[in-house]
């Protein structure tokens, strides 16, 4: 059984967890409020199964958030309490096969322009995506009447004292409110950019993204789309605001912090689970029920945190601990809700998904295949390979380059290339935490891996 085909989280009720009750609604309301709601999703001749109305479209990124880390899957022994994201998943469809880049700069390019680093130059953190890329944004001003807002971390602008505070809005963002880098130093005190223009703020960034794309929404008098992207978890681990989160007996201070990592990690995650069910129960009448709710992680989680894979098989690295992440799309006009889809994603498919939803058909990169289909039907879709990489990269700690490298995987094996000629096979449905290389052993898969990757290379 591979890592994300463990038994269902999603598909029943979430198991109970001891700490606070955040919002005044427990776990099995909001599902069934979620439900209630009729999130919908669309196509060009309406959303699949539901009403021609467009709907609104809200995609989160979560920051460092694996699968070990997610309520949503059972690798990993310790959960957060994340009642908001368990609603989503268990009234929406759940994804076990979703790949990204190994970094979050890689990964959100991919987002943005639905096609591989190689295309766009982008395959490290810091790289700067080239303001002549076509993004989703400028899909949607051009081809739909949607407004269109990214809220929250950029961080595709290049090293920090490289990127300009207009930068979102050179890739055709029409309203950009939040933080252009990578990491915070301080959650409670962080520079704000709005539309080129930066100042210091001091609101927990986690809520002051909320609140801004509340603000945003509120606004808006036709279909939105609204890109969420949110910082937490991601270092530094820090104590967030008390009502927040369910973590107990945490001080904050930094030797508690050091001596228990993986407790601050999951209370920024219930931070953010908490907001983002203000923001979704914060909605203006009438928008709720014709929304299209995206959850997403942008790489997998920290090595100081990560659990069940083996070290060196975290965040920064392109195994299934680096690169394997949740994705839930939730909403009323998905018939499958309640279920699990084991179909193939890769997070360059992201971009023709929304241009699909918003009506916007026709717009696939090459590397972008609309997983919209499959919110319907199984099997109605998908890919035979996905694929992911990592170039350009610099350790941070001793100033080397690291090796490049690629990965690509069918619905069973994987291959591991390096530019200095190494390369790994690995059977995912036999061993999917990677401890045993297979290359010797299946020269066909390693052949037609190999043949498949340098084809997708080369277009």
């Amino acid at each position: 059984m591979s890592d994300s085909q463990q038994p269902s989280r999603a598909g029943s009720e979430p198991a109970p967890r001891s700490g606070k009750r955040f919002y005044g609604i427990a776990a099995g309301l909001v599902a069934a409020s979620l439900l209630a709601a009729g999130i919908v999703v669309a196509a060009t001749d309406g959303p699949p199964g539901g009403s021609g109305t467009s709907p609104n479209i809200l995609m989160v990124i979560a920051d460092d958030f694996g699968v070990d880390a997610s309520p949503c899957y059972d690798l990993g022994e310790d959960k957060p309490d994340m009642p908001t994201l368990e609603s989503l998943c268990g009234s929406g469809l759940v994804f076990d096969q979703a790949w990204v880049n190994t970094a979050c700069t890689p990964t959100r390019a991919t987002f943005l322009t639905g096609q591989y680093g190689i295309r766009t130059g982008v395959g490290s953190v810091d790289a700067q995506l080239p303001t002549s890329q076509t993004t989703i944004q400028r899909v949607l001003a051009e081809r739909t009447d949607y407004a269109s807002a990214v809220i929250g971390k950029w961080h595709v602008g290049g090293r920090p004292n490289q990127v300009v505070a207009d930068h979102p809005g050179r890739l055709g963002v029409p309203y950009y409110a939040g933080f252009l880098s990578g990491a915070m130093e301080d959650y409670r005190r962080w520079p704000l950019t709005v539309n080129g223009q930066t100042h210091e703020e001091t609101a927990y960034a986690t809520t002051k993204f909320t609140d801004l794309a509340l603000d945003w929404i509120e606004e808006q008098d036709g279909p939105w789309f609204t890109w969420l992207a949110y910082t937490a978890p991601h270092t530094p681990f820090h104590l967030p605001p008390a009502e927040l989160h369910s973590r107990d007996e945490l001080t904050g201070t930094p030797e508690d912090i050091e001596k228990r990592p993986k407790e601050y990690y999951f209370a920024a995650a219930e931070a953010m689970d908490h907001e983002l069910g203000r923001l979704l129960d914060g909605l203006p009448d009438g928008e709720r029920e014709n929304t299209t709710v995206i959850f997403v992680g942008d790489n997998g989680t920290p090595q100081q945190v990560v659990q069940s894979y083996p070290r060196g098989h975290a965040k920064g690295s392109v195994y299934q601990g680096g690169v394997h992440v949740p994705l839930v799309v939730s909403g009323a006009s998905v018939p499958r809700t309640g279920e699990r889809e084991d179909a193939l994603v890769n997070g360059a498919d992201l971009y023709a998904t929304l241009s699909e939803l918003a009506g916007a058909t026709g717009t696939g990169t090459g590397d972008s295949v609309s997983i919209a289909p499959l919110l319907t039907t199984a099997g109605d879709g998908g890919r035979a390979y996905a694929y992911t990489e990592a170039f350009g990269q610099t350790k941070r700690r001793t100033g080397t380059t690291a090796p490049d490298v690629w990965a690509i995987r069918d619905s069973r094996y994987k291959l591991v290339h390096y530019d200095d000629g190494r390369e790994e096979l690995y059977d995912l449905s036999d061993d999917p935490l990677e401890t045993r290389n297979i290359l010797a052993e299946q020269p066909a898969a390693v052949a037609r891996l190999r043949s498949q990757a340098e084809n997708l290379r080369r277009e």
